[in-house]
């Protein structure tokens, strides 16, 4: 997975992780996050890795489901973006700004 997928991936999921099941947060922590690879999670869970790519594969969808449906990271960056382009805030007012998004 290349890098800027896999930021994406990573945005949406800290975004949109509540909405999924806990195995489904937990494989796709293992996988984004702690960059673990299908066989190492399922080994280390004494699963299939088909059964771990199949539940990688539908919490991605779900993910980009939320997304296309709901725009919260679309959304998100357009007002940091908006909040770059003024100068209203110093720049330590702009990053808490940023961080609570």
């Amino acid at each position: 997975m290349d890098i800027k997928k896999n930021d994406y991936l990573i945005n949406l999921y800290d975004i949109y992780y509540n909405l999924l099941t806990k195995k489904q947060k937990y494989y796709l922590e293992m996988y984004l996050k702690c960059d673990l690879s299908v066989s190492e999670i399922s080994e280390n869970d004494k699963i299939s890795k088909a059964a771990v790519s199949d539940s990688i594969k539908k919490s991605i969808q779900k993910l980009l489901n939320y997304e296309k449906k709901l725009n919260l990271y679309s959304k998100q960056k357009e007002i940091i973006k908006y909040l770059d382009s003024t100068n209203k805030l110093n720049e330590e007012e702009l990053n808490n700004v940023k961080k609570r998004l």
